[in-house]
């Protein structure tokens, strides 16, 4: 893997993440988005523990000293693919991305304060509107609230993981989350099993969603991040949701129409230009 270009490695780590999204809609005809979120975060929790090699011993040791964080940390975990996934079951996988993507671009221009990026924000707004009913968009109007919902907890993710960095060493941090992440989502999991039991490939599919959605993407980015600049990995992230469009597009058949087109090129274009300019603060 270190032979492959860092650039290509993010790329390669996109389309994981919205082929693994993609894919996930064909689950829910049978255990519902939420039995699939659920499940893909367990198989997830366990794929990153058995990745970490880390021993239960002093995973509980950590659990133990940072256990308030640890609850924040995947109850944010929980929420936000919860939402996103239930937001996807009723409105485009682009339109989501889109949203969803307010949550990291709000977090960048308050953490920087400069002013000059109230256009880009302006701009981002203008894709959002584009995308809501308020601009004639006939989109769901509770999946773009769930997608908002979805947003609101990436924005509180990146707070948070930023605190879980500093406290805890290595990958411990994203471990002990996504295990909590995991135990909030047993509930869900539970209707879910008699479907399961009946149809066994169905485990073997969401493994596939874990393995698209959380292990490949993230030993790709964490090997690109070795080599890449925050501003050039800023800037291949921005592009997300454009991926996502000709994800939706070609795997699930998806329109979204120039308006939707034209507010997701908002979107995008408004990240490009926060991440250049927050890196040059």
């Amino acid at each position: 893997m270190q032979r492959v270009s860092p650039t290509l490695l993010v790329l390669l780590a996109i389309v994981s993440i919205q082929l693994g999204a993609g894919s996930a809609t064909f689950l829910f005809p049978y255990i519902g988005a939420e039995g699939t979120v659920a499940l893909r975060i367990l198989l997830s929790a366990f794929l990153l523990a058995l990745a970490a090699r880390l021993s239960f011993q002093s995973l509980l040791q950590t659990f133990v000293q940072h256990w308030r964080l640890m609850v924040v940390f995947g109850a944010c975990i929980a929420a936000m693919n919860l939402f996103f996934y239930m937001a996807i079951a009723r409105i485009p996988l682009a339109a989501v991305v889109s949203i969803v993507f307010i949550g990291p671009l709000s977090v960048a221009v308050f953490s920087s304060q400069n002013i000059k990026q109230l256009g880009w924000v302006c701009l981002a707004g203008l894709g959002i509107v584009l995308l809501s009913p308020f601009s004639g968009s006939d989109l769901n109007t509770h999946g773009v609230v769930l997608a908002l919902m979805a947003g609101t907890g990436w924005a509180m993710f990146i707070i948070i993981a930023a605190r879980v960095g500093k406290q805890v060493e290595g990958n411990t941090g994203l471990v002990l989350g996504m295990s909590v992440a995991a135990i909030f989502m047993i509930p869900l999991v539970v209707p879910a099993v008699p479907e399961l039991i009946t149809h066994p490939w169905l485990f073997l599919a969401c493994l596939g969603v874990a393995l698209l959605s959380t292990a490949l993407p993230f030993s790709f980015e964490f090997e690109a991040l070795k080599r890449l600049s925050k501003r050039a990995y800023g800037v291949l992230v921005s592009i997300e949701p454009a991926v996502a469009t000709v994800v939706g597009a070609v795997l699930l058949g998806e329109r979204m129409g120039l308006q939707g087109i034209a507010a997701v090129g908002c979107i995008v274009i408004a990240a490009i230009g926060i991440t250049v300019t927050t890196a040059d603060d």
